[in-house]
């Protein structure tokens, strides 16, 4: 098939064979297994001597497309996909980390990736230093001589914080370490960790990927060595995609550009809209001049993205009086939908953290986080002004 320069190609044109039925949708492979043409070929598939499907655990045609499509969005050579967002992230550590191993991680992660390095890592003897993002000076000083992988959200979830991509990629290479990155905020629309050295990069699948909320995916792309690694210890530990879940998400990828564009044309709208209430303490968005790391975000990413984060005059008993006056938002703990949604990260996503670790990674007990979806911008804010002034004590 004919290699395509443009992103919108790729992702719409790209397809495995079509079978004899000739069919221009790409059919859905709902098997656990697949048939040997021979007691020879079954034997060589099993030693890896040649490529095929053997079993859906392993592998599968619609598992297949979705991980080529994607390798070639973030132009890395290879990629698994996973069962969940989650199982990528735990997949990308524990497949590649040991007992005695130390991680540098970024402070402001999603709250899930928290509880895996201080509940299930501290069980395997696996070590981790959280390092802030709004001291970069000091990270150099928290790698060990056990440190064997960085591991870093931007922006960060849901504080909307950045790191410098650039600057950790030489950092990494500095200290022969590996640089993970969940892009999952930006999708390879708006940001490729890959050109800043990044080694490996993660994505819940079921955000922006999917964008209409349906299923549940995730997927790492990166070094050909690195993905071989983490293959073996997914197929062994059974975190695969379903075909299904596979098959909508390579059908969702056709329509990712556009909706990336949508999403963050809509978010900046409702950022400076935000920025200019009069019930509004603060907003945070990387592509608002207002926001600390604004030069930077503008330098690495293509555009803002999708999600607003802000304060209401009030804190927290206002920020529970807004969520209640919502109207046709949806109060969801998911994000990178259609539908606009707002969540309450102190109490939901990020609730397992102390009160003090949440202060530690600017998640105020009245943060609003919104998810801006693709309806009418006007009627985004036509919501949220009348939640906002409906909240009033």
């Amino acid at each position: 098939m004919e290699e395509f320069e443009h992103f919108e190609t790729i992702a719409i044109r790209k397809q495995i064979n079509r079978t004899e039925n000739r069919e221009h949708s790409v059919p859905l492979y709902l098997t656990s297994s697949f048939v040997f043409d021979d007691a020879e070929q079954a034997r060589a598939l099993f030693a890896d001597e040649i490529a095929g499907n053997i079993y859906t655990r392993f592998s599968n045609p619609n598992n297949s497309e979705f991980v080529e499509k994607m390798c070639l969005l973030e132009g890395t050579e290879d990629g698994l996909a996973t069962a969940s967002g989650m199982s990528a992230v735990f997949t990308s550590m524990a497949g590649i980390l040991k007992s005695g191993d130390h991680i540098l991680v970024s402070r402001s992660v999603f709250g899930s990736t928290h509880q895996i390095l201080t509940q299930l890592f501290p069980k395997w003897n696996i070590e981790f230093t959280y390092a802030d993002i709004s001291r970069p000076e000091k990270w150099e000083s928290l790698i060990k001589r056990n440190t064997k992988m960085i591991f870093v959200e931007t922006p960060s979830n849901p504080a909307l914080d950045i790191i410098d991509l650039e600057w950790l990629g030489k950092l990494s290479v500095k200290h022969k370490l590996i640089l993970a990155v969940d892009n999952c905020f930006c999708t390879p629309y708006l940001q490729k960790p890959i050109l800043y050295g990044a080694d490996l990069i993660i994505h819940s699948a079921t955000k922006y990927i999917d964008g209409q909320g349906r299923v549940v995916g995730g997927v790492i792309l990166g070094k050909k060595e690195l993905i071989k690694e983490l293959r073996f210890f997914a197929r062994h530990t059974g975190p695969s995609l379903s075909p299904f879940n596979s098959w909508v998400l390579s059908k969702s990828l056709e329509t990712l550009a556009i909706r990336m564009e949508k999403h963050s044309e809509n978010a900046y709208k409702l950022a400076t809209f935000l920025e200019n209430h009069s019930q509004v303490e603060k907003v945070k968005y990387p592509f608002l001049p207002s926001h600390p790391q604004y030069e930077l975000a503008r330098k690495q990413m293509k555009l803002g993205g999708g999600i607003v984060t802000f304060l209401a005059k009030g804190g927290l008993e206002r920020g529970k009086k807004f969520l209640n006056a919502v109207e046709m938002m949806s109060h969801s703990a998911n994000l990178g939908d259609t539908r606009t949604i707002v969540t309450h990260p102190a109490s939901t996503t990020h609730s397992k953290l102390t009160e003090e670790e949440r202060k530690m990674v600017g998640i105020e007990p009245g943060l609003i986080r919104i998810s801006t979806g693709l309806e009418h911008i006007d009627d985004i804010i036509k919501d949220i002004d009348r939640a906002l002034y409906n909240s009033i004590s």
